[in-house]
């Protein structure tokens, strides 16, 4: 089958997680993030926002488009981003914003100090962006707590926001934050995508393939069905997607290279 080969490949990467260039059902939620990042990195107003929903709802594929789209309006801040997953540790987070800010890293109460100096001396605006942040609950949740009371502190530049599985991270680690809501981080959550959501998500994935479709429609269907039951979750589905198309490759490679022996079934 010539050319074969070639629209498996494209199919397989297509179907890969990347940050698309336009997410499906994700208006609202990318419009939510532009608007605070908005009037609180360009307004010079220090902020915090808690991003909230299960695995493969868009959350980080939205901030990431959101901050690659708006990257010349966020250009007067200093931006760093930071996956919580890759600390060994709760209080580790500390000297790992200590090291994007250019500072030396001190342990400790110390270290903490340092960064609250930094983060409310004159300066451009600092967006620290979270992500996992479920893996610094602590006992006590004095990391939490501590970063989420750095825009709050007189003359802060900080703007945080935090992306999180938890739906109930705020209730149950951060409860002393709520007790004054007009202080208290902004609140955003990512639904599971639906059925069509997620089929509209893997056409269009998918339609950059030329050629005659690599899975058929009822395939399509039965994935998007499955997933939607179990999670909505857009990176199950586009994994099932690739997994389906390795299967189809291997079918039709062994097809070619397995002629039939003369005079055989």
């Amino acid at each position: 089958l010539p050319g074969a080969g070639t629209c498996y490949q494209q199919a397989k990467r297509v179907l890969h997680v990347a940050v698309p260039d336009r997410l499906h059902a994700r208006e609202r939620e990318t419009g939510v993030i532009w608007q605070f990042l908005r009037e609180h990195v360009c307004g010079h107003r220090p902020g915090s926002l808690y991003v909230s929903g299960a695995p493969g709802t868009g959350k980080t594929a939205c901030l990431s488009r959101v901050l690659l789209d708006r990257k010349d309006e966020l250009a007067g801040s200093k931006t760093i981003v930071l996956n919580c997953m890759s600390l060994s540790s709760p209080q580790g987070v500390f000297p790992a914003v200590a090291q994007q800010l250019g500072l030396p890293t001190a342990a400790g109460r110390e270290g903490v100090r340092r960064l609250e100096k930094q983060l409310t001396a004159q300066g451009p605006m600092v967006l620290l962006v979270l992500d996992e942040l479920d893996q610094l609950e602590s006992k006590g949740q004095d990391v939490l707590y501590t970063l989420f009371e750095w825009p709050r502190l007189p003359g802060s530049r900080l703007v945080l926001v935090g992306l999180a599985n938890a739906l109930d991270l705020m209730d149950r680690g951060l409860a002393r934050l709520g007790t004054r809501p007009a202080c208290g981080p902004q609140l955003l959550h990512f639904p599971p995508y639906t059925r069509d959501q997620l089929a509209a998500i893997l056409q269009e994935r998918l339609g950059q393939v030329g050629g005659d479709p690599v899975l058929d429609a009822a395939a399509l269907q039965f994935c998007t069905r499955k997933v939607s039951a179990v999670s909505g979750d857009a990176r199950k589905a586009l994994d099932v997607c690739r997994r389906a198309v390795e299967v189809v490759e291997l079918e039709v490679q062994s097809q070619t290279l397995l002629k039939p022996l003369p005079g055989g079934e």
